[in-house]
């Protein structure tokens, strides 16, 4: 049996290295396009129009939102928190912050008419902000997961490999060319039919097809109990341990129950996930979680720290597309303040998921899914929520 080392973090330090050639990537061109494009919109105080006596907010502009700050880092803790204990919805709920909370979304909304080129600016602005957020809750959450013996490394490698070409592709084509009302709309939709389906995957008769997903759950809920207790517990079959690792198949034990799966599989699950992913703006981790419970048949005990893998690449190729082929710029003293809350909540999430049972995590997920999913298709395909906030 094959121990893969809990403590050799050494295949992460090139994704470090790249994250941070991104922050220290100089976007010249794209400034100067938003320079300009402040420049084309009509002066005075109305609905899109900038007023160039008001306060600086949002990417420096004049009268822009300013966002309350600790509202921003208070928001930051839960989604940091939400994505290391679910593995998902961390691109989801900073889109509801940015969007709806800080109201960037409507501010955005408002130049669809005065200038279209703006409106898209900022939207893409937000998309990038959210991968931001993300990706750092993704690494620490990877570490964390990896620590405790419950990420799956070569299923998260499979969907990374898979996830690369997604996210650099969408990036590139719909950079400048999407509006706020389109990214709201699909990304509400998507949100709600996979929320529709994990539900699904809670009732008697989803949960009678993940017969191993449930014994592991099971043993891994039995041994916390346990050792809670004080009691003694063999710790041989405690965590992932991979025994056997080929291009064709790959079979590994948690808490002594097997699983297996072929890489070809989430390789190409990976590529239409990333894809869609970074044309929401998001992690995708609301696609890797129904990937890996229904496909992969992993109980989600194992899903968060595997699906967070997964997310730390594709967000980090995607927000390089962004900023450095497409000099797409987010505003730091924002982003800066939410990524200190994104560590706090990240830190957290790993070491409380362990006493929330495996159903009630995916629970978890639905009503997320279902909420997310009716508010943003409602207020992108109709013009308004038809739930608060309205």
């Amino acid at each position: 049996m094959i121990d893969t080392g809990r403590k050799n973090y050494s295949a992460l330090i090139p994704l470090f290295v790249l994250a941070l050639s991104v922050v220290l990537a100089d976007t010249p061109a794209w400034a100067d396009a938003l320079s300009d494009a402040i420049a084309r919109t009509p002066h005075g105080a109305g609905k899109g129009m900038i007023d160039p006596s008001a306060e600086s907010g949002f990417l420096n502009i004049p009268g822009a939102p300013d966002v309350n700050l600790i509202i921003a880092f208070l928001w930051a803790i839960w989604v940091g928190w939400i994505f290391s204990t679910v593995g998902a919805f961390g691109g989801i709920m900073a889109g509801v912050g940015h969007i709806t909370i800080f109201g960037l979304g409507d501010y955005a909304k408002g130049f669809k008419s005065t200038n279209p080129a703006l409106n898209k600016m900022l939207t893409d602005s937000i998309r990038v902000s959210n991968q931001w957020m993300v990706s750092l809750s993704a690494m620490i959450s990877s570490i964390n997961y990896y620590k405790m013996g419950r990420l799956v490394l070569p299923l998260g490698i499979a969907l990374a490999l898979g996830s690369v070409t997604g996210s650099i592709i969408v990036p590139v084509i719909t950079a400048g060319k999407i509006k706020l009302s389109q990214y709201i709309g699909y990304f509400g939709l998507c949100v709600f039919v996979i929320g529709g389906f994990l539900f699904y995957e809670t009732t008697s008769k989803g949960q009678s097809k993940k017969k191993n997903a449930k014994a592991a759950s099971k043993a891994f809920e039995e041994a916390h109990i346990k050792l809670k207790q004080n009691e003694a517990v063999d710790t041989t079959h405690h965590g992932v341990k991979i025994i056997e690792w080929s291009l064709a198949r790959v079979r590994f034990t948690f808490y002594a129950v097997e699983f297996s799966f072929r890489p070809v599989f989430p390789i190409i699950g990976g590529f239409f996930i990333a894809a869609l992913a970074s044309f929401l703006g998001i992690g995708g981790g609301f696609l890797f979680v129904p990937f890996l419970t229904s496909i992969a048949g992993l109980p989600m005990f194992l899903v968060a720290g595997t699906s967070a893998l997964t997310v730390l690449v594709g967000m980090i190729v995607s927000i390089f597309s962004y900023m450095v082929i497409k000099g797409v710029v987010v505003y730091w003293p924002l982003i800066g303040l939410e990524l200190f809350g994104i560590f706090v909540g990240s830190m957290i999430g790993p070491r409380t998921s362990r006493y929330i049972p495996d159903i009630w995590l995916k629970r978890l997920f639905v009503v997320l899914a279902i909420y997310v999913g009716i508010r943003y298709t409602s207020k992108g395909f109709l013009g308004f929520s038809i739930v608060p906030p309205f």
